[in-house]
């Protein structure tokens, strides 16, 4: 996704924008057929909402792209459906889901951080940077950005794959998880893998990263090759683990994420 260089205040806002709109946790859309898309005005009061906030998040393709909430869902207009950020995975064009992934955790953060969270004071917001200072001490707050790692780990044209306890649906992902303080990535890479299979592994190289919206991390991606030990499955986080072949990968995550985009690069090579 790109998006042109941030101006939290554009002069010339008032032209049609895009309107990424929230209630709680959910987006506001217009659904026809098998598409959504988000609403687009010159002038957001059309829309007759009580917005409760919003936020300037840059423009796509040209195009203004604001945040912004309402209270309650009897303040939805009839026209508009609410989703949320999963439900919009294949329903928009890729550039469209990402930008309402930013749009849902800048709101998200507006919103958890109206107060000081160092000595409780209101909160006033940063002209021209995504960042809230404290009316009293002073204590800056930026957007909450959590590091995550996830990894191809392969063995003898095999991968590592597992279902994980969270799935909803019975899929099979690459091995992923939150980096913690004090550690490299690549020190977390080889932590989660042992954790969470019993499993050694070796020439950890980096491929890529993702932003990932729920809620707030950034995922950074590796490969690393099998060195020693058996699956032994952490029970706590996992329903089943294993070894897949190329022609036998099971049900997998969505092909916008980067564990989609992994295992489409172990297929490619093995």
């Amino acid at each position: 996704m790109y998006t042109e260089a941030l101006n939290l205040d554009p002069t010339d806002k008032n032209t049609k924008s895009l309107w990424f709109l929230f209630c709680g946790n959910k987006l506001m859309v217009s659904l026809k057929e098998d598409k959504a898309s988000i609403p687009v005005t010159e002038d957001i009061s059309e829309l007759q909402l009580e917005l409760v906030r919003n936020q300037y998040i840059g423009k796509l393709g040209g195009i203004h792209c604001f945040c912004a909430e309402v209270n309650s869902e009897e303040d939805v207009p009839p026209q508009l459906k609410l989703l949320d950020l999963r439900q919009l995975m294949g329903l928009v064009d890729e550039e469209i889901f990402w930008m309402a992934g930013k749009a849902f955790q800048i709101m998200d953060w507006d919103r958890t951080f109206q107060f000081c969270g160092k000595c409780g004071s209101p909160t006033e917001t940063i002209k021209n940077e995504h960042a809230k200072v404290c009316t009293s001490c002073k204590f800056i707050n930026y957007p909450r950005i959590s590091p995550a790692i996830i990894v191809a780990v392969v063995k003898d044209k095999q991968l590592l794959l597992a279902r994980g306890k969270r799935f909803t649906a019975a899929i099979y992902s690459v091995l992923a998880g939150f980096a913690e303080p004090g550690e490299t990535l690549e020190e977390c890479v080889a932590r989660e893998v042992m954790e969470e299979v019993g499993i050694k592994i070796k020439n950890i190289s980096y491929f890529g990263s993702q932003p990932w919206p729920f809620p707030n991390s950034l995922m950074i991606a590796f490969t690393a090759e099998y060195e020693s030990g058996e699956i032994k499955i952490d029970e706590n986080e996992l329903l089943d683990a294993g070894w897949f072949t190329a022609q036998n990968i099971p049900p997998r995550p969505s092909k916008i994420s980067i564990a989609s985009k992994l295992i489409d690069w172990f297929i490619e090579n093995h």
